[in-house]
């Protein structure tokens, strides 16, 4: 086996990891969300990531202030990711872990969309043909006429949107800005948010529930890190569409924790998004150094509050890169 396959094994088995504890985390929000407004459970989240993502940022040496070099960019993202956050949170509340994932994998689709009117790129009649077939799975998991469309089903959608959004924006503007814009202006819109929705959603929180908030915000943590070592070992277009394993995880956890098992349709309409999404992945590989590879250059787990996108903590750790490893460092990071 060549160096390159055993660095894309590992970095294969890393993101498996990573998305297996994040698939974890959706179970704590789910779990809690039963119980708790995704307000509640956001703010908390909050609160316990602070501490984790200052370790983070406080060895970020690029130099600068929190000034945003693109406010208004910045605040358009910050607003997206307040929403995906939401809309996720009460998604995994009210909706099959399954379900959930579909609407959620349909996001690289919608980056494929959005980078045409915000990043200017050009997308060939190919990932067009993807995107209209994997919207029709979309289509196909949300059933219009055979089932009302829920507010549940809504906020699925949302959260795709959304974090397709705040993605597209960070390719943007993400070698203007620092990490620490990118990471810490949501995380304090957020705790202000919800700090002003909380008095009228709150209800007591017994120690382990608390537990299990600050559970999600090192899950979210700990499989950041983990995808970011990933993404450091192996090709993106091997990493990235690791994030699909979450899927078998959804089935696994909905049957285990929730009594929920997966329906044919939910199972058929995901299995044509995820195929759509790999298809696009491929045919980005394919350009390879080109810039029209929206959805391998904007990495792999939508965003939300208690998980911050991975290409931010790419960007923080990237000030670390040992003298001399810079070109390799930019070429893996170009992938």
């Amino acid at each position: 086996m060549t160096d390159i396959a055993r660095s894309n094994l590992r970095g294969a088995f890393l993101a498996l990891l990573a998305f297996a504890l994040y698939a974890t985390h959706d179970v704590g929000v789910k779990t809690l969300g039963q119980i708790y407004a995704p307000f509640q459970i956001i703010f908390f989240s909050v609160l316990f990531g602070f501490p984790l993502a200052t370790v983070m940022l406080m060895r970020d040496a690029t130099p600068g202030t929190l000034r945003p070099v693109h406010p208004w960019w910045t605040a358009m993202r910050t607003t997206a990711t307040l929403f995906t956050g939401v809309a996720a949170f009460y998604a995994f509340s009210v909706l099959p872990l399954a379900q959930v994932y579909a609407f959620i994998f349909a996001a690289p689709l919608l980056i494929t969309i959005l980078s045409i009117p915000v990043l200017g790129e050009k997308v060939g009649i190919h990932r067009w043909a993807a995107v209209v077939i994997g919207l029709a799975g979309v289509l196909y998991v949300l059933r219009p006429g055979a089932e009302p469309l829920a507010l549940g089903h809504i906020a699925g959608l949302t959260a795709a949107l959304g974090s397709a959004l705040a993605s597209v924006i960070v390719r943007k503007i993400g070698r203007d800005e620092r990490s620490a814009v990118l990471m810490l202006y949501p995380m304090m819109a957020s705790f202000v948010a919800m700090g002003l929705v909380l008095p009228f959603v709150y209800r007591p929180m017994p120690a382990e529930h608390l537990g299990i908030v600050a559970m999600i915000a090192v899950l979210a943590f700990v499989a950041g890190l983990l995808v970011i070592a990933a993404y450091r070992r192996g090709d993106a277009a091997v990493v990235a569409p690791m994030q699909y394993s979450q899927i078998l995880w959804a089935a696994g956890y909905g049957i285990l924790f929730f009594d929920e098992v997966p329906d044919a349709q939910t199972l058929v309409g995901a299995g044509i998004i995820i195929a759509s999404g790999l298809y696009i992945v491929l045919r980005e590989t394919i350009r390879g150094g080109t810039s029209e590879t929206p959805v391998l250059r904007t990495r792999s787990r939508a965003a939300t509050i208690s998980s911050p996108r991975i290409s931010t903590l790419l960007r923080a750790q990237a000030a670390r890169i040992p003298p001399g490893h810079e070109a390799l460092a930019k070429a893996r990071e170009e992938k």
